[in-house]
C-alpha cells in the first residue's frame, strides 16, 4: 500500500451511514456467505454504515499500530506487504459506502458521509505522516538493491516510498500539522461540492402542459417525458436535468424559449445565490490544494500532480493542449460558420446562442449525412447493445457473461453478471446499472466493490460496476440508446475490463490503479468499435421489426464520425484548460471571481460570447469532487494513445485475437506494475504519435 493507498480508495470513491447498531447484527462486519462473497445488499441498511465504518477504522488503527510498534527488523514482508494488507475490513466497508453514495444515496447517507469524512481523513493522515512508519520504509528502501525483489514488488516499494514523501512524511512540526489540517478540510469540501451539484440537479424540473411546446421532439422523447410526469403524479410532460431528459430537448425542441430555460438551468447549477452555491467552496479547494503542494515543495498543485503522470509537467500538458487547439481551431470556426449559415437559411434571425447550437447542428447533420439521431435510436435497444458488447468481449478475449440472480444488488434496476474466462475460470462479478434516479449522480462511470489481488497465492477476483444514465424504458417502449450513449457504454465497459482482467499480486497496483493519463486508454479503445460496420452488423436491429440496421445508415454513421470534430475537440480542450488554470495557480484565489478565472482560461477555445450567469467550474465534479484535478487533459492524452492503438487493430483486423491477447497481457492485466509507456511500447512496439488522432478526427491539414 502506498502511504495513502489504503485510503486512496476512500478518496477515489464516495459513501455514507447513520444510527449505531450492535456489531453482532451488522452485515457489513460479518463474513458474507453469498455468491463469491459479494455484498449482501438485501441486509445492508443505511444505519449499518456508520457503526461499521467506526469499528473498521478502529481495527485499521490497530493493524497499522502493530506494524509501527513491531520490534522486528523492518523487512519488505513485515512492513510493505503488511501495509498492503492492513485495513482490509475498512476497505470492504468503504467500497460499499462510497458506491452507494454515488448510485443510491439518501439524505441520511449524505449526512453520514459528511460526518465520516474527517475521521477517514484523520486516519489517512495518521498513516501517511507517522514518523516511525516512514522510518521503517526508509530502512527497507535504502536496501532495495539487495532485496532481489521481483519487478512488481520492487515497484510497490518504490511507490510506497514516494507515496509517503508525497503525502507529507518528510514534513516537520507545524508544517506537518498544517498538512493534516488541509487534508481533513479538503475531504469535507470535496464531498460538499458534489452534494451541492446533486442537490441542484434534483431541484429543477420543467413541467409542460401544452403539447405545442413539444414541437420537434421525437416520439420516444415525448413518451419518456410523459412517463416522467406520470411518475411525479403530474399531467402532461416533465423534463429534468438528467442528461437523457434535458439534452434531447436541446437537440430537437423547436421551442427556443424552453431550450434556453433548460440550458440555463443546467449551466447555472451551484452558481446561483442559494444554499448550494459552490463558488466559495471551489476557491477554498483550489487554495488548499495549492497550500498543500507548496508545503511539499511544489510551485503549484498541477506540478505536484503531474510529477506522477506520463505528461510529467504542466508545461508539457499546456503545450499538448495548445498543439491540439491550434489543429482544432480552424475547423471549429469553419463549423460554427456552417451552422450559422444553416440557421439563417432556416429562418433564424439574431445572434446564435449556446442553446441553439445542438438544435441546429442536429439539422446540419441531417442535411449533410441524411440522417438524424432519432433515425439511429430504434436500432440501439439497450438489451441488444449489451449482447453486442458482451459478444465483442467474447470474440476478442473469449470471456463470457452469465446473469446470476442470486447475487444481491443495491437497487432493483441493477443486474449482476458472473464473468468467466475462456478456460471457464471465474474472472469476477460485473454489476450493470443503467438508468437515472434521484438517488444517483449524473454521468457515467465504472467503479469497484472489490479489487483483484493475489498476495501469498490467495487469488481475490474483482467486483466491477458499469454505471450509466440512459433513458428508462416506458410501458410501451424499451430503452433506446443514442449513438453517443452506445460509445459511452463501450467506454465504461472498457474500464470494467481493465479491472476484470487484472492479474497482479497487490491490489494497490491492480486494474485501474494506474496513472490518471493512462487509465482512459482501455476505455477509449473500446469506443472505436461503435464506428465499425463489422461490429454494428452483429447486433443492431430495429426494436419493432427486427430488421438489421441498413447498410446505408451504418455508412452514414461512419461518414459522420468527424462531424463537428473541431468543435468537440475545442470543448474538451476548454475543460482541460479550465482545470489547468485552477490548479496551476501559484497564489491564493480567494479574492478572485470564479467566473473571471474560468472565462479567461476558456476564451481561446470559445466561439460564443460569455453568459455571465453561467459557470462550468461550479458543477465540474471531475476536478473538484472527483479524481481529475490537474488531470482532465488525460481524456485527450488518452485519445492519442487509443487512436494509435486502434490503428494497430485496423491494420490487422478489428477482431484480431492475437492483438487483443497482447493488449490484455501488456495493458489490461498489468495495472500499475510498470511505467505505462513501457507497457504501451510492449504492446504496440513503439511510442504513440499525435498524427493518428489528427488523422482519425479529420483535423490533419
Amino acid at each position: 500500500m502506498k502511504a495513502p493507498k489504503l485510503l486512496g480508495l476512500l478518496i477515489l470513491l464516495i459513501m455514507t451511514t447513520t444510527n449505531v447498531i450492535g456489531a453482532d447484527k451488522n452485515p457489513l462486519l460479518e463474513k458474507w456467505n453469498t455468491p463469491h462473497q459479494t455484498p449482501p445488499f438485501d441486509l445492508i441498511k443505511t444505519e449499518h454504515i456508520k457503526p461499521a465504518m467506526e469499528i473498521a477504522l478502529k481495527k485499521a488503527y490497530t493493524e497499522i499500530n502493530a506494524i509501527i510498534d513491531s520490534k522486528e527488523k523492518p523487512t519488505f514482508k513485515n512492513t510493505i506487504v503488511a501495509l498492503e494488507l492492513a485495513g482490509k475490513s475498512l476497505n470492504k466497508v468503504a467500497y460499499v459506502m462510497y458506491n452507494l453514495n454515488s448510485t443510491d444515496t439518501n439524505p441520511e447517507l449524505m449526512e453520514i458521509m459528511r460526518e465520516l469524512a474527517p475521521q477517514l481523513s484523520k486516519f489517512q493522515t495518521y498513516v501517511s505522516l507517522h514518523p516511525k512508519l516512514f522510518e521503517k520504509i526508509k530502512v527497507i528502501y535504502a536496501k532495495k538493491a539487495q532485496l532481489k525483489l521481483d519487478a512488481e514488488s520492487a515497484r510497490l516499494l518504490e511507490e510506497n516510498y514516494k507515496g509517503f514523501i508525497r503525502s507529507g512524511a518528510n514534513l516537520k512540526g507545524d508544517a506537518k500539522k498544517r498538512y493534516a489540517e488541509i487534508s481533513a478540510e479538503l475531504a469535507r469540501l470535496t464531498l460538499e461540492f458534489g452534494e451541492n451539484v446533486l442537490n441542484e440537479t434534483n431541484a429543477y424540473s420543467l413541467h409542460v402542459t401544452d403539447k405545442k411546446d413539444l414541437s420537434g421532439l421525437p416520439e420516444h422523447v415525448i413518451t419518456g417525458a410523459a412517463y416522467l410526469a406520470k411518475q411525479n403524479k403530474k399531467e402532461g410532460w416533465m423534463f429534468n436535468l438528467q442528461f437523457p431528459s434535458f439534452y434531447p430537448f436541446l437537440k430537437f425542441g423547436d421551442n427556443r424559449k424552453l431550450r434556453e430555460e433548460l440550458y440555463m438551468a443546467y449551466n447555472t447549477r451551484a452558481f446561483k445565490d442559494n444554499e448550494y452555491n459552490n463558488e466559495t467552496i471551489l476557491k477554498k479547494i483550489a487554495d488548499l490544494r495549492l497550500e498543500s503542494a507548496k508545503l511539499l515543495g511544489f510551485e503549484s498543485y498541477a506540478d505536484y500532480v503531474l510529477d506522477e503522470r506520463m505528461a510529467q509537467s504542466k508545461e508539457k500538458v499546456n503545450n499538448f493542449l495548445e498543439e491540439l487547439h491550434q489543429a482544432s481551431r480552424p475547423f471549429a470556426l469553419k463549423e460554427y460558420k456552417e451552422v450559422l449559415e444553416l440557421a439563417k437559411k432556416s429562418g433564424f434571425k439574431g445572434e446564435l446562442k449556446q442553446w441553439d447550437w445542438s438544435y441546429y447542428t442536429e439539422k446540419l447533420k441531417a442535411k449533410k449525412f441524411g440522417f438524424k439521431e432519432s433515425d439511429v435510436k430504434p436500432y440501439f435497444q439497450l438489451e441488444k447493445v449489451t449482447k453486442g458488447i458482451f459478444d465483442l468481449a467474447n470474440t476478442l478475449y473469449g470471456i463470457s457473461f452469465k446473469v446470476n440472480r442470486d447475487i444481491q444488488v443495491y437497487n432493483k434496476e441493477v443486474k449482476a453478471y458472473e464473468v468467466y474466462d475462456k478456460d471457464d475460470s471465474f474472472l469476477g462479478v460485473l454489476y450493470m446499472d443503467f438508468f437515472p434516479r434521484q438517488s444517483k449522480r449524473g454521468g457515467a462511470w465504472s467503479s469497484s466493490f472489490r479489487s483483484q489481488s493475489n498476495v501469498n497465492g490467495k487469488m481475490i477476483r474483482p467486483f466491477k460496476t458499469v454505471v450509466c444514465n440512459f433513458t428508462k424504458p416506458t410501458e410501451d417502449m424499451p430503452s433506446l440508446l443514442t449513438f453517443g450513449e452506445v460509445t459511452t457504454y463501450l467506454h465504461e465497459f472498457g474500464h470494467a475490463l481493465h479491472g476484470l482482467f487484472a492479474n497482479t499480486t497487490y491490489s494497490s497496483m491492480s486494474g485501474t490503479s494506474v496513472y490518471r493519463d493512462f487509465v482512459e486508454l482501455p476505455s477509449q479503445v473500446m469506443e472505436n468499435y461503435a464506428y465499425e460496420k463489422e461490429w454494428l452488423d452483429t447486433f443492431a436491429e430495429h426494436y419493432k421489426t427486427g430488421e438489421k440496421i441498413p447498410v446505408d445508415l451504418v455508412q452514414k454513421i461512419i461518414d459522420a464520425r468527424n462531424f463537428l470534430a473541431g468543435s468537440f475537440s475545442e470543448r474538451q480542450l476548454s475543460l482541460g484548460m479550465c482545470d489547468m488554470a485552477w490548479h496551476s495557480i501559484t497564489k491564493p484565489v480567494s479574492d478572485k471571481s470564479v467566473k473571471d478565472i474560468e472565462t479567461e482560461s476558456m476564451a481561446a477555445t470559445s466561439v460564443f460570447p460569455t453568459i455571465k450567469e453561467t459557470s462550468t467550474s461550479t458543477a465540474f465534479n471531475h476536478i473538484f469532487s472527483g479524481g481529475y484535478a490537474a488531470g482532465y487533459y488525460s481524456y485527450k492524452w488518452a485519445e492519442v494513445l487509443d487512436a494509435d492503438a486502434f490503428y494497430y487493430f485496423k491494420e490487422n483486423g478489428i477482431f484480431n485475437k492475437k492483438i487483443a491477447s497482447s493488449f490484455r497481457e501488456h495493458i489490461l492485466s498489468k495495472g500499475g506494475t510498470e511505467h505505462p509507456m513501457k507497457l504501451y511500447v510492449k504492446f504496440r512496439g513503439k511510442e504513440p504519435s499525435i498524427d493518428g488522432l489528427l488523422k482519425r478526427s479529420g483535423l490533419m491539414r
